[in-house]
């Protein structure tokens, strides 16, 4: 197994659904994607980090894509699909693992940052081509398999009050920018 240590190249791979539905099933919660990358990159060096979010009709997300993009997170988008009779789908899996691939001739560590089994094999894949993947989820909505296969598995919830947004987090970040702009 390789360690980690710090001249290591790597990228992240934010799967923003699988996170967003985590946090909201089982804290009612929001996730901090600049913490999740932080103890991603672990004073290592980051090639590049992506997220892959959906859009819907609405766009009341917009906000959100930017505040990623004001984070230096590169975003991928893709719509979110209607189906008859209400069923709906936003699914990164295919496109997240094409990217993975496509860029580990140039790392030397990928961070899969989701709980979804589906990544096992791709998991496997870069291992058996001497990559270092770790993958950070939350213990109680991650996949054994996918734990396992991992060289390092970061649980979100051992330290949750870091890694997530609650409303009255948000509320108090809100109120501490306001007072900064009117004392400053």
């Amino acid at each position: 197994m390789i360690n980690k240590h710090k001249g290591q190249r790597i990228a992240v791979f934010l799967d923003v659904q699988n996170l967003y539905h985590s946090a909201k099933n089982l804290y009612n919660a929001r996730v901090d994607f600049s913490k999740v990358v932080e103890t991603a990159v672990s004073k290592r060096n980051l090639i590049r980090s992506f997220a892959y979010v959906i859009k819907t009709k609405t766009g009341e997300e917009k906000s959100f894509f930017e505040a990623l993009i004001n984070l230096g997170i590169e975003i991928r988008v893709k719509d979110l699909q209607e189906f008859h009779g209400g069923l709906k789908k936003g699914d990164w899996d295919v496109g997240i693992a094409v990217d993975a691939i496509r860029m580990s001739p140039t790392l030397d560590a990928i961070v899969l940052v989701t709980g979804d089994g589906d990544f096992v094999p791709l998991v496997d894949y870069l291992k058996n081509r001497g990559k270092r993947v770790e993958v950070i989820g939350f213990e109680r909505s991650a996949s054994l398999k996918l734990k396992e296969a991992a060289d390092e598995f970061i649980n979100l919830e051992e330290n949750s009050r870091r890694f997530l947004l609650t409303a009255s987090s948000t509320r108090s970040k809100k109120l501490s920018k306001n007072k900064k702009k009117h004392n400053g």
